[in-house]
């Protein structure tokens, strides 16, 4: 026993201790905690035999084989071309600027009148985003002032290798969709335009 501690005698309504709670207020506190109990008990079994809902992924239709997005997902970035098919990036480095993980590398070039690749004076010669460092914050879209860089729906990036994680422009960019004609004459022509 240490020094100066005194010995009690019960634990409620001894000296030293408040007095004993009435039984009603130690059944009520058993009854509410045997109540929660079956009610979290009861939606766990209750979602237990409701049949499985998933997504046909990777077995399914479609370029994202059977998986389904929200519009806010954010997956590999894309470089947007204009109406014209000319890149929307002008190389003004606000995205590398704004990348809280350094992982946006730019370097830029002067359009020239025989050589049109964007819009404006410059444009970017390399673009390059590691994704080894990228963290998807978004900050990059937000920043460009073109909207040249948005987010698809890209989501397969894992690889074994690090160098196949550093994506090129190349590998960014928005292929040039071809024109549609103006009143398609068949179904079969409108097919062939869109496939």
């Amino acid at each position: 026993m240490f020094y100066g501690m005194k010995t009690l005698g019960t634990k409620y309504g001894g000296e030293g201790y408040p007095p004993q709670p009435p039984i009603y207020t130690q059944l009520m506190s058993i009854v509410k905690n045997t109540a929660a109990i079956v009610k979290g008990m009861s939606i766990t079994l209750r979602e237990a035999f409701q049949p499985t809902e998933v997504e046909n992924y990777p077995d399914g239709k479609g370029p994202m084989r059977g998986a389904q997005f929200q519009e806010r997902f954010r997956g590999k970035h894309q470089l947007q071309r204009d109406e014209n098919g000319l890149e929307k990036c002008v190389a003004c480095f606000l995205c590398a600027a704004a990348c809280p993980s350094n992982c946006i590398y730019i370097e830029a070039a002067e359009n020239t009148e025989e050589v049109r690749i964007s819009s404006a004076e410059r444009y970017a010669k390399v673009y390059n985003i590691d994704y080894n460092r990228c963290i998807f914050c978004g900050y990059c879209v937000e920043a460009c002032p073109t909207d040249a860089i948005t987010h698809g729906h890209g989501f397969e990036l894992a690889s074994l290798n690090a160098t196949n994680l550093v994506m090129r422009k190349e590998d960014m960019l928005v292929p040039i969709l071809p024109a549609l004609p103006l009143e398609p004459r068949s179904e079969k022509d409108l097919a062939e335009v869109l496939s």
